[in-house]
Formats: structure tokens, C-alpha cells, sequence
């Protein structure tokens, strides 16, 4: 899994039918110290996050588990919600 903050929403006319119902978000990655790392990408939401949230996601086949993994084609999704980001390791912190 990785950090991620949602920074916008996205809307499809037309999609898969396991899609249905389900939301996309804009993800922009995070580094270790919740600074900005490589391009946004597109995560299907597999949790109720919203904008301006940071998130765990994860990619692969990883990211079909929260739903039918035979039926959901998906390459990211977002699977947990960070309620503090206090909590979250800082690689600039000292032990």
C-alpha cells in the first residue's frame, strides 16, 4: 500500500458494468514526508473517500480484492482512509 491525497473527482457516461455505481477519484502520490511524488493518477474508491483526504491505495491485482476480483477490472483503488496523518510514517523524523 501507498499514501496518496484525493484531489478531485471523475466522471465516465459510459463504463464497465461492474463500474456501475462506483466512484473514481484523482489521486496525487505521496513520499514519506506527504510531499508530492510523480503524476496523479485515476483510483477507483472502494471506501467513501473524499477530496482533500490522504488515502492508502494500492495497484495490480491487489487492487481488484475489495471487490469480485473477476468482475471489477481495476489497476488502483483506494482501500483505507488516514483519519491522522500523525500517524503516518515521516522519513525526515528523527528515532
Amino acid at each position: 500500500m501507498q499514501i496518496a491525497r484525493v484531489i478531485g473527482t471523475v466522471v465516465s457516461t459510459v463504463k464497465n458494468e461492474s463500474l456501475h455505481g462506483r466512484k473514481f477519484l484523482v489521486v496525487q502520490t505521496l513520499d514519506a514526508d506527504l510531499k508530492e511524488k510523480g503524476k496523479p493518477m485515476v483510483a477507483l474508491d472502494s471506501v467513501g473517500a473524499g477530496v482533500g483526504e490522504l488515502v492508502f491505495w494500492c495497484r495490480g491485482k491487489e487492487a481488484s480484492f475489495p471487490f469480485k476480483r473477476d468482475e471489477t477490472p481495476t489497476d488502483c483503488t483506494i482501500v483505507g482512509i488516514i483519519d491522522s496523518d500523525a500517524h503516518v510514517f515521516n522519513a525526515s523524523a528523527k528515532s
